[in-house]
């Protein structure tokens, strides 16, 4: 299964957006992420991170393989290590950035990444609810290269 395919058997999912196990364990075995919103303040991660992230009104966060990374001004406010900052900036430089978007193209979340994905709609009551997306791990560091 690709990002496509898995975007395609997604795509008009019912809100409260509920993914059976069996495909959350087959996006993980492939390597798939798929992020969507939930509630009115959540970014969701399933398959090969499982996650969420605050996104009241919208709000960013950075990602790599193994998840989000912290907030880096939360990790300074927890009187850190220097082994734990040095595994943050390593990790930054294999990380990119989703941006979720409240209140945007109609829907109540949309994404904005560098991340190659596909994307498919979760619908409330017939009207658009979110615009999700799913991308592979593998094309998180190939987004880093775009930023540079």
């Amino acid at each position: 299964m690709d990002k496509n395919e898995l975007a395609a058997r997604l795509n008009n999912s019912e809100y409260p957006f509920r993914m059976n196990k069996e495909l959350v364990a087959s996006a993980k075995a492939a390597g798939l992420v798929i992020v969507y919103g939930a509630s009115d303040d959540l970014i969701e991660f399933e398959g090969a991170i499982h996650d969420e992230a605050g996104a009241y009104e919208g709000g960013k966060v950075i990602i790599d393989a193994k998840g989000i990374l912290p907030d880096w001004e939360q990790l300074m406010d927890d009187s850190p290590s220097k082994a734990d900052v040095r595994e943050y900036f390593e990790r930054e430089k294999q990380s990119a950035e989703i941006e979720a978007l409240w209140d945007s193209e109609g829907y109540s979340f949309t994404y904005k990444t560098r991340v190659p994905h596909a994307t498919f709609d979760v619908v409330e009551e017939g009207e658009k609810y979110c615009r999700g997306i799913v991308f592979s791990l593998a094309d998180i560091a190939g987004a880093m290269a775009l930023a540079a």
